[in-house]
């Protein structure tokens, strides 16, 4: 993570008591220290008093590309200054609302000059959002390193807004034809989508290279080593490309993927691959996915696209599964690689692995666009069971929703407009989310 530290403070001060410029310094100093000391990449702009200081900072970092801006009260300073500019910038913002000194007791001697920055931080909260600029703040002592981890926590979340205001999405093979629910008019957040360009032929070397690994990372089910061969060259060139046009995520429609358009099968194998990876991905192509997946991954790595397929009624699960897609590194047990008979399109046998979303808690999440370009985060808690069995020739899961009855979890999920498509993430929160849609100033709800 990379973010921009602003340190606000008022010109008074450094005209009336310019001996105090210094220490104010060392303050910022210490912040941006103790934020590289947890891994964060800090650039540190410095003491900001008039607009034009916040201008030329924000400037900086829109130029080194950021993922966040913090902002650190060194002292009182009047909103005015700094708010527009903070409210013009498409960086997300965190505030810290920190002092130097961790106790202000009753015999507080000199320290007011140095520790009230905390009306400073209420002053520009109330313009930004006059301004309708979102925001996530963190307050307490930097001394104490459960509160240092919830600022990380926001700067993480920001930096999965940012990359939702930044998506670089690949096509291929178009969209299906009818599927309505995640189609968004282009240009939404920002997203670029990049369709896909011929890549050249892998050569026999990287082929060879991938089967082996792929001997070693799966279990070989029937499978011939023609079908596995064209199945990775297909991928190879998927790889190529993401890797080429820098892409964040991509989709594939399986009914646009044909031999006429140079494909010897579906690149599926890929897909799950590249979701191991970080690289977001949704199937159909469902670009508002995919750029989704990829935002959510990059705090949260343990997410796979997914589909809710078929009620179990008797059992109160929901059956999870997709075509030929699954995030691997998610599987119970060991998946499973074997060739998939194919009839959707004009083009030959993939090889696709598969296995069983394993046992834990998770969340599922969705992004619903609804009326006039409105949109609503919805998360669900689940519990998933999978059975101690070897991986079969599907992908598969089944949850239970904490919420109680899947009758009574289907009709809220389709109330609020949930779409087909989905993400499971072991490893996101609920608050993260709920801050993340914060920030993309979306409706959040809860099931």
């Amino acid at each position: 993570m990379k973010i921009g530290l602003l340190p606000l403070y008022i010109k008074l001060y450094e005209d009336v008591s310019p001996s105090r410029h210094d220490s104010m310094r060392a303050n910022a100093v210490r912040i941006a220290d103790l934020l590289r000391q947890r891994g964060v990449n800090v650039v540190r702009a410095p003491i900001c008093c008039l607009r034009p200081d916040f201008a030329a900072a924000v400037q900086r970092f829109e130029d080194e590309q950021v993922d966040a801006i913090v902002t650190l009260h060194l002292a009182y300073s009047p909103s005015l200054e700094s708010a527009d500019v903070l409210a013009g910038t498409a960086l997300p913002i965190v505030v810290f609302d920190t002092t130097p000194d961790y106790d202000f007791g009753f015999n507080y001697g000199d320290k007011v000059m140095a520790n009230h920055g905390i009306h400073g931080v209420q002053d520009m909260c109330n313009l930004l959002i006059r301004n309708r600029k979102p925001f996530l703040i963190t307050a307490g002592p930097w001394q104490h390193p459960q509160v240092v981890d919830r600022l990380l926590n926001n700067i993480q979340t920001a930096a999965m807004a940012h990359k939702m205001q930044n998506l670089r999405v690949g096509s291929v093979g178009g969209s299906f034809d009818g599927m309505g629910d995640f189609m968004v008019p282009p240009g939404t957040f920002g997203m670029q989508v990049i369709p896909y360009e011929a890549q050249p032929e892998p050569s026999k070397a990287a082929i060879e290279a991938e089967i082996n690994a792929d001997n070693a990372r799966f279990v070989l089910g029937k499978l011939s080593p023609e079908v596995h061969e064209q199945t990775v060259a297909a991928s190879l060139k998927i790889r190529s490309w993401l890797e080429q046009d820098r892409l964040d995520a991509f989709t594939i429609c399986f009914l646009g993927i044909t031999r006429a358009d140079g494909w010897a099968t579906v690149p599926f194998l890929e897909a799950s691959k590249a979701m191991a990876r970080r690289i977001g991905y949704a199937g159909e192509g469902d670009v508002l996915t995919a750029g989704l997946h990829a935002a959510i991954m990059t705090a949260f790595p343990e997410t796979s696209f997914t589909e809710m397929f078929c009620p179990d009624w008797a059992g109160n699960r929901i059956f999870l599964s997709h075509m030929g897609e699954i995030n691997v590194a998610l599987t119970s047990q060991k998946p499973l690689l074997a060739e998939r008979n194919y009839i959707f399109s004009d083009t030959g046998n993939p090889a696709i692995a598969t296995g069983c979303f394993r046992s834990g808690k998770a969340m599922l999440i969705d992004l619903a666009p609804g009326p006039e370009q409105t949109f609503t985060l919805i998360c669900a808690p689940v519990t998933l069971e999978a059975p101690e069995t070897p991986s079969t020739a599907s992908n598969t899961g089944w949850f239970t929703p904490d919420s109680g009855t899947i009758g009574a979890f289907l009709e809220t999920y389709s109330r609020l407009g949930g779409t087909h498509h989905i993400l499971l993430s072991y490893d996101a929160d609920q608050k993260s989310l709920r801050d993340f849609a914060q920030l993309m100033q979306w409706r959040f709800a809860v099931i």
